[in-house]
């Protein structure tokens, strides 16, 4: 059992910055990878970046160049670092951990980024 919980969204304005951060509790020694998807009202849910067990980092080209992704193991947090934030950026952030052995997908609950323009 894996709970994630995402934290750090908010009201930001054109050109600002957000750090999220996923806090995960429990079986974390069976996730393989985390993520970070957004999904926008009206609009399916969209992969934004991906951090592997090795460290090697993957964006979507949307957000390639002004977020970045990263983990602290030790506290069992990953992040979600957005820079120069634009209003098509606005959206739920969801967490995303795969599990190793099954490839289960774990969720968190999500945090609202909006940015005004």
């Amino acid at each position: 059992q894996v709970q994630l919980v995402e934290s750090g969204g908010g009201l930001v304005q054109t050109g600002g910055s957000l750090r999220l951060s996923c806090a995960a509790s429990g079986s974390t020694f069976s996730i393989t990878s985390h993520n970070w998807y957004r999904q926008a009202p009206g609009k399916q849910r969209e992969f934004v970046a991906s951090i592997s067990r090795t460290g090697s980092t993957n964006y979507a080209d949307s957000v390639k160049g002004r977020f970045t992704i990263s983990r602290d193991n030790a506290k069992n947090t990953m992040y979600l670092q957005m820079n120069s934030l634009k209003p098509e950026d606005s959206a739920a952030y969801y967490c995303n951990a795969v599990g190793v052995i099954t490839g289960q997908s774990y969720w968190g609950q999500g945090t609202q980024v909006t940015v005004a323009s």
